[in-house]
């Protein structure tokens, strides 16, 4: 069938596409050696305009690069909440609170050292989903001066293996049933010395190499600690990120970045944080994987550092979801655009689980304002602030976010910069810095930008600029009160006939029909 009328098919996409956009005529997207062109020329371009143009600084002010390490941040307070809960599985149960996860990290930090042998500047790798378990391993690691990586375990073994060989890990914590994968991959990275398995009820361990992270932990005491003397420009984790193009690379991100960030966050006009108190904790529910810096630095240890009670799934079920709304009344929510549209349009997910809601912030990807109207009329949100911000794993991660005073006009933008951050938009064709509501590429620049690509100097050069300017890859605009708008991807460009389109503005046009609820663009070569 699609044989037959391949002719007519490709002659109504092209129709559709010259009619609304006029500079697109039958789509090519861009080749690999196109946007390796385009990404050379838009660095002359901007080299040229350097010292030039609009300069865009937050409305917040500066921020000061507090000289701590992570370990030293997050936990400075803990005892003013230590018998609250820190961190709880949503289908096990299983929970610390915060004195127990201290003290577990500690001896954790411990283990490492004295019993697997790492030192200061090693690097462990995490193959986990998200458990309380998780939360200890990390910090962990970074109290005794070690570099984490993290990786999906969704991940096939290939893509595992490419990660812990480039990061040289020489441990890793997993579960059993990511322990055979483990098991046929470690031998062939250089240097590995252990797997950490957690609950390996369903493995018998004595037949491999692994050991007990319960056991581990509980074998060893904080005072076994070495002196790790760590400082707030080494590398505290190891996240793998694509950037805008090619294969993941390892994101060298110090402690400084991260603390910076959480406390970019811990502004008046952008946390609506009340205070953990012996009668009021907030509870945060969220799905999204520590595994990501999103999960990790924005969600866990943003809580973590106030004395907030996260609620974690290993992975999203609508069922499981729906109980932890239910069984903990959660205060805040994190939530990506597609959990948003599952809570929209399930009919299982009614109002009043929601009651206990104050705040709900959405990233990974923009949320349209439609689907925040529909939203807000599903569970009649007057009382419940929604947010989204914006960021890339390497700005650890957040740069932008919507303000507490947002009016509802501002729906559909990422927010405003945050303090001690600075922007620009640049024109795509010319690299000229952009005025407000003229698109271009999103530059940023800040104290929570990553120190560089591990190992690969030639892709942290053509990533962040000789003046600092990280290239975030993504197309946005802002208007005049400040509020960013992010809308495409550069390496999502159309090239057609010599000029550039993009995918939303076909999106754009075809919505004005209401066809369907959901639609997608897919560019066709020209067959001739």
């Amino acid at each position: 069938m699609f044989s037959k009328n391949r002719s007519h098919l490709l002659a109504v996409c092209n129709s559709v596409a010259e009619q609304f956009c006029p500079r697109l005529r039958p789509a090519a997207a861009l080749s690999r050696a196109d946007r390796r062109k385009y990404q050379l020329q838009r660095r002359r371009c901007y080299s040229s305009a350097a010292g030039k143009g609009i300069l865009l600084q937050s409305d917040y002010g500066t921020v000061a690069v507090p000289q701590l390490n992570v370990s030293q941040f997050i936990w400075k307070d803990y005892e003013k909440w230590g018998d609250k809960p820190m961190v709880t599985c949503g289908i096990s149960g299983k929970s610390y609170t915060f004195e127990q996860g201290r003290y577990a990290a500690t001896r954790f930090a411990s283990a490492l050292i004295n019993q697997i042998g790492l030192k200061k500047g090693d690097v462990v790798g995490l193959l986990l989903p998200n458990m309380p378990e998780y939360v200890i391993a990390i910090h962990g690691a970074i109290e005794a001066g070690i570099i984490t990586t993290f990786v999906n375990p969704m991940y096939t073994p290939e893509e595992v293996y490419r990660q812990f060989a480039d990061a040289d890990v020489r441990c890793c914590v997993t579960i059993p049933e990511l322990l055979p994968l483990l098991e046929k991959i470690s031998p062939r990275i250089k240097n590995y010395t252990q797997t950490v398995v957690v609950n390996p009820r369903k493995v018998d361990v004595s037949k491999s190499s692994a050991i007990d992270f319960d056991q581990l932990i509980s074998s060893h005491s904080p005072s076994n600690l070495a002196d790790s003397n760590i400082k707030p420009s080494d590398i505290a984790v190891l996240p793998y990120s694509s950037g805008t193009t090619g294969l993941p690379k390892g994101v060298m991100l110090t402690h400084a970045n991260l603390i910076v960030n959480l406390e970019q966050l811990h502004h008046p006009s952008m946390c609506t944080f009340v205070g953990t108190t012996d009668a009021s904790q907030e509870i945060t529910l969220s799905v999204l994987p520590f595994f990501h810096i999103y999960g990790f630095n924005a969600i866990l240890n943003n809580n973590m550092r106030q004395g907030m009670h996260l609620v974690t799934l290993p992975k999203f079920t609508p069922e499981n979801y729906l109980q932890c709304l239910i069984k903990f009344k959660p205060t805040q929510l994190y939530v990506v655009p597609s959990l948003m549209l599952f809570m929209t349009s399930h009919p299982s997910v009614k109002p009043e689980y929601l009651a206990t809601v104050k705040e709900i912030v959405s990233g990974a990807a923009p949320s349209t304002k439609s689907l925040i109207a529909n939203f807000k009329n599903k569970f009649y949100l007057s009382k419940i602030t929604i947010r989204q911000g914006y960021g890339m794993t390497e700005s650890s991660p957040c740069v932008l976010l919507t303000p507490l005073d947002a009016k509802s006009s501002k729906d559909g933008s990422v927010g405003k910069l945050l303090k001690g951050t600075e922007a620009r938009v640049v024109s795509l064709n010319t690299g000229a810095d952009q005025p407000a509501h003229e698109s271009g590429e999103l530059l940023v620049r800040g104290p929570q930008v990553m120190k560089g690509y591990w190992k690969n100097d030639a892709a942290t050069k053509e990533t962040i600029d000789a003046e600092g300017w990280l290239h975030t890859g993504d197309v946005a605009y802002y208007d005049d009160d400040g509020y960013f708008f992010i809308i495409d991807r550069t390496k999502e460009l159309i090239k057609v006939k010599g000029n550039q389109c993009y995918g939303w503005e076909v999106d754009k046009k075809l919505k004005m029909f209401r066809l369907n609820e959901q639609e997608t663009l897919i560019p066709l070569k020209r067959l001739s």
